[in-house]
């Protein structure tokens, strides 16, 4: 099954506000990218905001460089193209990368010819509906979007849909509980809707396992969460 991309963009105003933001590029976009796009600055700003640094986040993009040839991989929201640091330019694997912002794809694309990396696929899609079949990807990236989803539970099920029977996700995102100075920041990014529906630790667990995730991982340091796990395979 496929999902229309253009068919899940009815969203509440406030959701549609957060929406709006990343699909204009404005200056927090522009900050966002900047930052995530430099390793030296975003693990001190981690540090300070969220009690975390990236480290994470970027050991899991350099492990990209090792997947089996023929893999197939979709990174959403691919944003300014942070993941592809860890492909190399003769990599054969088919790479997916989407995102809602025009914006962000378009310093995605910059990104990728920066590199040499002349095969990924780009595509401006609703992570709620995503243009692509059930069971088309081995893996799934989402790097620090499940913070800035207007319904994240929603997300996770659509990219668990779209992994083969045994696929992983893998993913980072803020999550709430981790003490008084990243609430401030949260509060923050979502004043300037930069940020939507902000989950626990424990949600992202529980929204893994009810997608289908056999063996949903969740590991938290301060309000900063890495998450990974594979799909389940049916049972005979």
């Amino acid at each position: 099954m496929t999902r229309e991309a253009g068919t899940a963009g009815q969203l509440p105003p406030a959701a549609d506000r957060v929406t709006g933001q990343w699909r204009k590029g404005g200056f927090g976009s522009r900050m966002y990218d900047f930052i995530v796009m430099h390793e030296r600055v975003a693990d001190p700003l981690g540090r300070l905001m969220w009690h975390n640094d990236m480290s994470d986040m970027y050991r899991d993009i350099a492990e990209l460089g090792d997947l089996p040839e023929g893999s197939e991989i979709l990174d959403v929201p691919c944003g300014g193209g942070v993941s592809f640091r860890g492909l190399r330019p003769d990599q054969r694997v088919r790479y997916v990368a989407a995102d809602i912002s025009p914006f962000m794809l378009d310093r995605a694309r910059a990104e990728a010819a920066r590199r040499d990396l002349s095969s990924v696929e780009f595509h401006q899609a609703n992570v709620r509906a995503l243009p692509f079949t059930d069971a088309a990807f081995d893996r799934c990236l989402t790097y620090n979007g499940l913070h800035c989803f207007p319904d994240p539970e929603a997300a996770v099920a659509e990219m668990v849909r779209v992994l083969r029977p045994g696929g992983r996700l893998r993913g980072t995102a803020v999550v709430t509980g981790g003490g008084r100075i990243p609430a401030a920041c949260i509060a923050i990014f979502q004043r300037a809707a930069q940020f939507a529906d902000v989950g626990t630790a424990e949600d992202i667990e529980r929204w893994l396992a009810a997608a289908g995730i056999a063996d949903p991982q969740v590991g938290r340091r301060g309000a900063y969460a890495f998450f990974s796990g594979r799909k389940a395979r049916p049972e005979k």
